[in-house]
This record gives C-alpha cells, sequence and structure tokens, in this order.
C-alpha cells in the first residue's frame, strides 16, 4: 500500500443508540486506518422503512438507494454491530432485505469485514455467524481472519467521550483494516 489514499471503505453501523459502543468503534475507523485506507460512515440505516415487497413495487426508498450506489462505489465495507438476542439486531437485517434486492446487488463481489462488540465475554460471536450467513446469499467475499469480536467492551472505552481507548483493540482493529485492504486488492485483480 502506498502513502496515497488507494481504497476506500464504507461502515454500516447495525445500532441506532446514541451512546452505542458499535457505533463509537464505527466513528474510530477512520484514525486506525492504515495509510493507503480512507474510510467513511455510510450513514444511518434508522430511516429505512420496514422492508415490503409491496413497497418495493413503487419504487426503493432513497435511502436504501443511496447507501446501495455508495457501497457500490466503495473498495470494500465494514459492518460494526451489536448482538441482540443472539443475532443481529432487526434494524440491521431489514437493511440487508432491502439492500438484497437492489439490482445490480452493492454487496456481490464486494470485500466485507465484521466487527462486533458486546458487553459480554464473547463479543458478539453469535451474531457474526448469523450475518455470514446473510452475505453469502448476497455473494459478498467476508474476510475470514482476523475475526473483530470485541468482549467487555464497556472496558476499552472512555464512557464519558464514548471514545476508544484500548491500545490492543485499536492496534487489532488496524490489523483487520489491513487485511480487509488485502481482500480488496486482491478482488480488484
Amino acid at each position: 500500500m502506498t502513502n496515497n489514499t488507494s481504497l476506500h471503505f464504507v461502515t454500516l453501523c447495525g445500532s441506532l443508540r446514541k451512546k452505542s459502543f458499535n457505533a463509537a468503534i464505527a466513528k474510530a475507523l477512520p484514525r486506525l486506518a492504515p495509510d493507503g485506507v480512507a474510510i467513511s460512515n455510510l450513514g444511518s440505516i434508522g430511516n429505512f422503512p420496514h422492508y415490503n415487497a409491496d413497497l418495493q413495487e413503487q419504487g426503493f426508498p432513497e435511502d436504501v438507494i443511496a447507501m446501495a450506489d455508495a457501497i457500490r462505489a466503495s473498495d470494500g465495507v465494514i459492518i460494526v454491530t451489536p448482538e441482540y438476542n443472539y443475532s443481529i439486531p432487526g434494524v440491521l437485517k431489514n437493511a440487508i432485505d432491502w439492500l438484497s434486492r437492489v439490482d445490480p446487488q452493492p454487496l456481490a463481489g464486494k470485500a466485507v469485514a465484521l466487527q462486533t462488540a458486546s458487553p459480554g465475554m464473547i463479543g458478539g460471536a453469535r451474531a457474526q455467524y448469523h450475518l455470514r450467513q446473510s452475505l453469502v446469499f448476497m455473494d459478498a467475499f467476508v474476510l475470514n481472519k482476523p475475526e473483530a469480536m470485541i468482549g467487555q467492551v464497556a472496558s476499552k472505552f472512555d464512557e464519558e467521550r464514548m471514545e476508544l481507548t484500548d491500545e490492543k483493540t485499536c492496534a487489532f482493529l488496524t490489523r483487520q483494516i489491513t487485511a480487509l485492504a488485502e481482500l480488496a486488492e486482491k478482488i480488484r485483480g
């Protein structure tokens, strides 16, 4: 990778909560990116209506089309999400359902990294497994390793500023972004 920006990744956050640790992680990623990688946020999935084929027949919502276009224009996607009830949040599943129906499919052939964070010990592992299943259907290239499952997430933050401060976690996320960059470069050919 060179010092100039050659890859652009976008983040998709599966949480709508204002003081979300996952949103704070997504916000920290641009400063953790290695040279040659720029990262920007896709925006909120909270404005997507509940998926309904009848709504789709009337036309895709503007927010869905804008996000699909931004994903297509990127070199890769980093999905950062909490785990709800051993799975992904409903709002993230809804976004995936909408995005899966846009043609051409924005995640097809796209490099994707998964990051989960949780107050529990296993850091959202079960959410990642469910998310991988949906992404297989969408023909995304999901980064296998390193997996980023951040357990006991509150201990890794300055909660007052909602800033990721744990150096080991920051270094690990940089390694994952570097691996995603290598995958994206392979896909580019």
